[in-house]
């Protein structure tokens, strides 16, 4: 077995800044977005979760080290050095420079300031002293400078790499003579030229590279993550908006360098930055167009108007409601002479400097457009097509052999959106009134999310899509809502495997408790799996039932960041409208049945024919790391069942039994870990 690395997870625990880590996925997203997650990840994550396997790079920003200290000396460090020197990555920011660093000397005789210490990572084997100059103040731009940095194209001989450029600076070190650890597998990759207001020894480094194991370190004493794009030149500091136009008529090399300094970590960069797209209008429509009206009638105790306008303002969002024709009239009125040429789908507004920084995508009001007339045209939404999307349902329906309301019925589609899950599970008075089955999908996530520290990467391409139910508590005892990842699970891999006739053999299988696995189209041998979909669940109760959001995403014809569908050579290409609608139809038979009899024998045998963990000899860690061997789930609630294993692998007699939501597998090293 063997694993792609593919998140690339930026601290934002103890000690980091919320503007810095916003900086760090803004630039990181947009030159390594879809092949990896950027995605951040916290300290207790760090040191309890199975995150290395799975992390290509571990970034820590801008902040105070002594928080990361705090939080993560001890196990947290361990694990980051063991992950580095058995080949894993690490970039730190300013103050992630400073950690990364064997010793820290921190504005040394400021007593307000003053931070001296040795540092348990030691990636660069010296001192990282500050601050290079002098003015520092936390939380604000009073020390802010934009100083030249000499660039080695010695050291950085990938992509295009500048001779210089200005880089945002606010309270960096510089690394002591960093020239002189050269045999230590130290590269000096830019330096300031600027005099320093500390000692800088040898040489003047604000980057270096440093060789750990087998693995690399990259640390910076400034912040080429920052762009100048979001960066508010009418801060109240004297001089911060030339700052600003100086780091702005620079903004090319420094993306180049940022781009050297990955490509130098032997990361997969775009050639060009990816732009996170505008946010584009919601569609709402049903298989029977007259139910499209049912759905808003269920909603107008929440509608308020507003100049005319209705609107809907739940917990997360606020839904701005319109109608077809009214859509098309603004259609027209751009198509006419004179009109400013833009997308009709985008919600965001002004130049494309202004689209192309930070966003914060909940302070965007989301355009919702009621189909309660006809279903959508395929020129309204020209990535989805509604016309076979209902023709598929309703042709596996009539497949069906389970009595039961299909899914799937009742659908929201937008071309971009944040989180399908977000938008159900977090705006709760919309989701109390959304009947079972309802499901949002979407071609493009700008923000999705997944179990834990993971996340499914959303480019277009994948399938995505989120789907209410309203479980009764008075199915509970027979049928836990517990098993609803299993059923999801098990649609999609049955989804898959009755899409058309000769697709039963598509290699996809299942990683408990919520993870798709495909063969590998690269092993020839078939015997290595890679993860090309998850599975997350929310649920609260409401009343006398649960509502739940089971969210899915599934690669289906995009090749990155792992492998897709389409990749595992079926008879004929999947399409997402097809795979759609058979997916929520098997997941509508599934559900009805379980509600019925529970997770029978029949369940039982069905998913351990696709589960790959049968037999397979695992470490329980949280139980003193004894061995043990899968035996299955428990009918009940769902456990996973571990027979304790002692002397040469014998079984002991003692079974033990795991909880999916305290538990993190780590399938590739055998090692099951409890989330505290």
């Amino acid at each position: 077995m063997a694993t792609k690395r593919m998140n690339i997870l930026v601290y934002a625990g103890n000690g980091s800044t919320v503007e810095s880590v916003k900086h760090c996925l803004y630039s990181l997203r947009r030159l390594l977005s879809p092949r990896h997650a950027v995605i951040t990840v916290s300290g207790d994550a760090i040191i309890k979760e199975p995150w290395t396997a799975s992390c290509a790079l571990l970034v820590f920003p801008g902040g105070a080290d002594l928080g990361y200290c705090r939080t993560l000396n001890g196990e947290g460090n361990r694990r980051i050095s063991q992950y580095v020197e058995r080949g894993g990555l690490y970039l730190g920011f300013c103050a992630g420079g400073y950690y990364g660093s064997k010793r820290c000397e921190f504005e040394v005789g400021n007593k307000k300031l003053e931070v001296v210490g040795n540092r348990e990572l030691a990636f660069f084997p010296g001192t990282c002293r500050g601050c290079a100059f002098s003015g520092f103040v936390y939380h604000s731009e009073a020390g802010t400078r934009a100083p030249p940095l000499k660039v080695s194209k010695t050291a950085l001989v990938k992509g295009s790499v500048p001779d210089n450029f200005r880089s945002y600076y606010n309270g960096g070190g510089v690394f002591v003579d960093a020239p002189e650890f050269k045999d230590k597998g130290v590269e000096v990759l830019a330096s300031f030229t600027d005099k320093l207001d500390v000692d800088p020894g040898e040489g003047s480094a604000s980057v270096v590279y440093c060789k750990v194991g087998d693995g690399a370190a990259v640390l910076t004493s400034t912040h080429p993550e920052f762009a100048a794009v979001n960066l508010d030149p009418n801060v109240d500091v004297p001089g911060f908006d030339k700052i600003v136009k100086a780091l702005k008529e620079d903004e090319k090399q420094r993306t180049d360098f940022l781009k050297a300094c990955l490509l130098k970590l032997g990361l997969h960069v775009n050639q060009e930055q990816t732009t996170i797209p505008s946010l584009s209008r919601l569609h709402l429509s049903s298989a029977v167009v007259s139910n499209t009206a049912k759905l808003i009638e269920a909603l107008q105790d929440i509608i308020t108007m507003q100049d005319g306008e209705e609107y809907i303002r739940d917990e997360n969002d606020i839904f701005h409601l319109e109608k077809p024709a009214t859509w098309s009239l603004g259609l027209l009125a751009n198509a006419l002479p004179g009109a400013t040429e833009k997308n009709p789908e985008s919600e965001e507004s002004g130049n494309a400097e202004d689209q192309d920084k930070i966003i914060d995508y909940n302070e965007i009001m989301k355009r919702l457009v009621v189909h309660d007339k006809d279903q959508p045209e395929s020129k309204d939404t020209p990535y989805f097509n509604h016309q076979a999307y209902f023709a598929n349902l309703k042709h596996y329906e009539s497949q069906s052999r389970e009595n039961g309301e299909t899914f799937g019925k009742n659908i929201l589609y937008g071309e971009v959106v944040t989180s399908t899950n977000t938008m159900l599970e977090k705006n709760t008075q919309i989701l109390r009134r959304l009947p079972t089955g309802f499901t949002a999908t979407a071609t493009v996530q700008v923000a999705g999310r997944g179990r834990g520290t993971n996340v499914w990467v959303s480019p277009a391409g994948s399938l995505m899509f989120s789907t209410a139910i309203r479980h009764p508590m008075s199915l509970m005892a027979q049928a836990p809502v517990v098993f609803l990842q299993y059923l999801a699970a098990l649609a999609i891999v049955q989804g898959v495997q009755t899409y058309d006739h000769g697709f039963q053999r598509v290699p996809v299988r299942l990683k408990w408790p919520n993870d798709i696995f495909a063969a590998d189209p690269t092993d020839p041998s078939g015997k290595t799996f890679v993860k090309i979909g998850g599975i997350l669940v929310n649920s609260h109760y409401s009343t006398s039932e649960y509502l739940s959001v089971v969210g899915v995403g599934l690669n289906t014809t995009n090749p990155s960041p792992t492998t897709s569908l389409n990749a595992l050579n079926p008879p004929a290409p999947f399409t997402l409208e097809k795979l759609l609608a058979r997916i929520l139809t098997c997941f509508s038979s599934l559900y009805n049945r379980f509600t019925r009899t529970g997770f029978d024998k029949y369940f039982e045998d069905l998913y351990y024919k696709h589960w790959l963990h049968s037999e397979q000899i695992v470490t329980l860690e949280a139980e003193g790391g004894i061995r043990a061997r899968i035996k299955g789930i428990t009918r009940d609630w769902g456990l996973l069942r571990a027979e304790e294993l002692g002397w040469e692998d014998r079984a002991t007699g003692k079974v033990l039994t795991l909880q999916s939501d305290s538990n993190s597998f780590d399938f590739f090293k055998g090692l099951i870990k409890r989330k505290e």
